[in-house]
């Protein structure tokens, strides 16, 4: 999986890009190598909100994205939460995909006369 970190009014440091990698390193684990994540860290530089730090993910998989947000007066608190928000995500995803494949594995496939095509007429069968 391949992991973007933005940051919207703040810069975006090494410790930060080790902590996202870490955090969300399980959701790597259950997805394809081929989906990307996007992080966005940004501040909300207004005295008179309280959750400033900003958290958003973006996880792009075949088919679906699926996103989160999270606001906290801590920045790693938000992310925490946003990976622990796609984990739950991604899991639900993948059991509705694992069920929908078990039951149209366990659906049996009839084939009976009335399947069959039909001859068309003025067909001659060879006799034998």
């Amino acid at each position: 999986m391949r992991i973007e970190v933005k940051g919207r009014n703040l810069p975006v440091s090494e410790d930060l890009r080790e902590h996202v990698a870490k955090r969300f390193r399980v959701i790597a684990r259950q997805v394809s190598e081929l989906a990307d994540l996007e992080v966005e860290v940004s501040e909300e530089r207004h005295p008179a909100i309280a959750d400033s730090q900003i958290a958003e993910a973006t996880l792009h998989l075949k088919g679906v994205t699926l996103r989160a947000r999270s606001a906290s007066p801590d920045l790693q608190h938000s992310i925490n939460v946003v990976s622990e928000e796609l984990t739950v995500q991604v899991k639900r995803h993948r059991d509705k995909r694992r069920k929908r494949r078990e039951s149209r594995a366990a659906a049996p496939v009839a084939t009976t006369e009335a399947d069959a095509p039909a001859e068309l007429p003025g067909d001659v069968s060879p006799a034998a």
